[in-house]
């Protein structure tokens, strides 16, 4: 069987790599190679920003209202075409399809925000500041602007970037991530039959080779990335460094305070979602439980029997709650880990390691993990598994839960289960946190708001999409205006004052 090939995108169309290096694409349900992605060559990385450099001045010209034009029709284009899209993640990631599914709506809704471009790119204008004189601020584009996207979300996390920079008139070049490339293509597809413009949108396949010469390119104004909170400080540190705006959302560690009085079946069934939905690789996952007072027991009891009954399969199983990891490596550090649990003193209640999925073997999967008595000094608490892998911390009172969620180096998303409106108003009030939920176990706020988190879970001043967004792909002018009479008042040399 000829295993095919997958390149970049550049300039409006689809271009063949000499494929002088590659990376092997794997289906994680199977364990077999179904593809060999291209890691692009310095030439054929020039060529993409050149592509992008030179749509921008034409592009940045462009109404705001004929921008917001290809976004309402590639909004409908993606609504057509979701399931294909949502087929291409389950083949490369993994998760399960109706997962999936969820995963490009939560991208389309960020479509839909960025066709109120218009409105957001409104200026302000004040009236006689002084003597004949008015003032006001405009919005105008960067230039050409990069995203760096990891494997966990191949259409949601690209969509976090590219349709709010090329909204505000920037051109772009995204560098997607090459476990799972395939669906970068067919978004890049759907923007030109949307009407966008050749060369403001082109994909880049690669590896940190790409990543160096995007983030040293002197043609890059900005750079967006999501992923693991070493990379991400090193991609803010090297941009930065090389005069580029940067925004880099780094890694998670993400609690959820359970308090005496929580509704327990209604936590049990937020906890079984969060922290093995998506097989744990999520950004946002549940990963740790901070049991308050005596509760702890109650959730271990009513937890195991139901990741027992985990329904475990490849993806395109409808009735499948969870896949596959992406790789082979990863399913060895994910197993890594809790070995190193064990043998740090965590009480493993529930050991995925052992699962096989029948017919499935050389797949890449695990069963669900709980660990109890986890201690703050153990490295399952202290660093980031991305795996189905839930740890259970037990203190004693509010108070101390608090404190230990402050204390963690991440801050990207928490929440509080509880039936007493003080407490979680003091918990919202006082975590710090970027993201909170209040019985809500996944708190990744609506296109309209912005995501990020605070601590080492985001380098950066600026939020990814929403508000954030528009200012982040934009800078600002200001404006001061005068029209004299006729009769010129001569030189003055003193500082300017509006009088």
């Amino acid at each position: 069987m000829t295993i095919p090939t997958i390149g970049h995108f550049i300039g409006g169309k689809p271009m063949a790599s000499r494929f002088e290096r590659t990376s092997d694409v794997f289906n994680p349900a199977t364990g077999e190679i179904t593809a060999k992605v291209a890691l692009a060559t310095s030439s054929e990385l020039n060529a993409a920003v050149a592509a992008a450099h030179a749509a921008f001045p034409a592009w940045s010209q462009t109404s705001p209202l004929r921008r917001a034009r290809v976004m309402f029709k590639f909004k409908e284009l993606l609504e057509t075409h979701s399931d294909e899209l949502a087929a291409l993640i389950t083949a490369e990631h993994g998760k399960v399809f109706t997962d999936a599914k969820g995963e490009v709506t939560r991208g389309i809704e960020v479509v839909e925000f960025a066709c109120g471009i218009p409105q957001m790119m409104k200026g302000e204008y004040s009236e006689q500041v002084a003597g004949g004189i008015d003032a006001w601020s405009i919005r105008q584009a960067l230039g050409v602007c990069v995203g760096i996207t990891p494997f966990n979300f191949p259409v949601m996390v690209p969509m976090w970037m590219f349709p709010m920079a090329i909204a505000c008139g920037n051109t772009f070049v995204l560098k997607p991530s090459e476990r799972d490339p395939s669906a970068s293509l067919l978004l890049a597809k759907l923007l030109t039959e949307a009407g966008l413009p050749d060369g403001v949108f082109n994909v880049v396949q690669g590896d940190k080779e790409a990543v160096d010469g995007l983030l040293h390119h002197r043609d890059v104004r900005a750079v967006s990335f999501v992923g693991s909170t070493p990379i991400a400080e090193y991609i803010y540190a090297t941009g930065c460094a090389q005069g580029k705006r940067v925004q880099a959302l780094g890694g998670a560690k993400n609690h959820m305070v359970v308090m005496p009085d929580a509704d327990i079946p209604q936590t049990v069934d937020a906890l079984m979602g969060a922290a093995f939905g998506s097989a744990g690789e999520r950004c946002m996952a549940i990963s740790v439980v901070v049991a308050v007072g005596n509760v702890a027991d109650q959730l271990v009891e009513a937890l195991l029997p139901r990741i027992a009954a985990l329904k475990i399969s490849q993806g395109m199983d409808l009735a499948a709650e969870m896949g596959p990891v992406v790789t082979q490596v990863h399913k060895d550090k994910i197993t890594g880990y809790i070995a190193t649990g064990v043998k740090e003193g965590a009480k493993l209640a529930a050991d995925g390691r052992g699962f096989v999925l029948p017919g499935h073997e050389n797949g890449f999967f695990l069963g669900g993990s709980l660990f109890d008595h986890v201690t703050p000094d153990m490295t399952i608490y202290k660093e980031e598994i991305f795996g189905p892998v839930l740890c259970i911390v037990r203190v004693p009172d509010f108070t101390t839960a608090l404190d230990l969620v402050n204390a963690h180096e991440y801050g990207n998303g928490t929440a509080i289960y509880t039936r007493d409106g003080n407490t979680a108003r003091e918990y919202t009030h006082r975590v710090q946190v970027g993201m909170v939920g209040v019985n809500v176990p996944i708190p990744v706020p609506m296109a309209f708001h912005s995501f990020g988190g605070w601590k080492r879970s985001l380098f950066g001043d600026h939020h990814a999409h929403g508000p954030e967004s528009v200012r982040f792909y934009t800078k600002q002018k200001a404006v001061t205006q005068r029209w004299p009479a006729s009769t010129a008042a001569g030189a003055e040399f003193a500082m300017p004052t509006l009088k």
